[in-house]
């Protein structure tokens, strides 16, 4: 199908958020994080924005959505550092998004949807790819997974989600300047790594974040340690 933007139509698949799939999830989860919804009546036409520095993502939600959209590059201003946006024109596709709680200047008022157990890993990762980090704190080498939202009460669902789905204790959203996160320790956070990418057969993750974990993971095996 194809949808329209200032007059010229892209390539899109329009029924892609109609059914859940492991793609669908994290491609739900990363525009909850790095996305957004513009319903611009003056033009007729209601849009999906997916925002990422990092190109190849970009590029992977758009090949995985049927997408022929192009990417715009946002050069860096300031300390903001160089951005590459999507942005596909489609009444159906912002009316399917809707249904999720996903809404315009969403930000700052933020609501979990309903997530079927069976996605929640792709979803989770989809999110983590967009508002979450992993580092390992030196000179200890000590791992830690943080979550990051503009909105508290999102953060707070996401933590009773991940505890009801990886079996960490749940997390209260702590203030960090102009955002809230959601912070694990090591032992939480390789339980939620390893939950996270279990389903990466279609090649959706960030692959510097994947391979902190990885390189992470086969440190602590040469050392004789086992990674849950």
């Amino acid at each position: 199908m194809y949808t329209a933007i200032m007059g010229i139509k892209y390539k899109v698949n329009e029924n892609f958020f109609r059914g859940w799939s492991h793609k669908m999830a994290y491609i739900l989860g990363f525009i909850f994080a790095d996305g957004s919804l513009e319903d611009a009546p003056y033009l007729r036409g209601k849009y999906l924005r997916i925002h990422n520095t990092n190109f190849k993502i970009v590029n992977k939600i758009k090949s995985t959505m049927g997408s022929e959209h192009k990417i715009i590059r946002i050069p860096a201003v300031g300390n903001r550092k160089t951005r590459f946006m999507l942005k596909i024109g489609s009444h159906k596709i912002f009316d399917d998004l809707s249904k999720f709680n996903l809404h315009p200047n969403k930000s700052l008022n933020l609501s979990l949807p309903i997530i079927p157990p069976r996605y929640f890993g792709s979803f989770l990762r989809g999110y983590f790819d967009g508002d979450g980090c992993v580092h390992v704190e030196k000179p200890k080498g000590i791992l830690k997974v943080i979550f990051t939202s503009g909105c508290k009460k999102f953060l707070d669902q996401l933590s009773i989600l991940i505890s009801q789905n990886v079996g960490v204790k749940p997390r209260r959203a702590v203030n960090s300047k102009r955002s809230y996160q959601l912070r694990y320790s090591q032992r939480e956070g390789l339980k939620i790594l390893s939950h996270i990418y279990k389903n990466t057969e279609n090649k959706l993750y960030l692959i510097k974040k994947y391979s902190i974990y990885r390189d992470f993971c086969k440190i602590r095996m040469k050392n004789g340690h086992v990674v849950k």
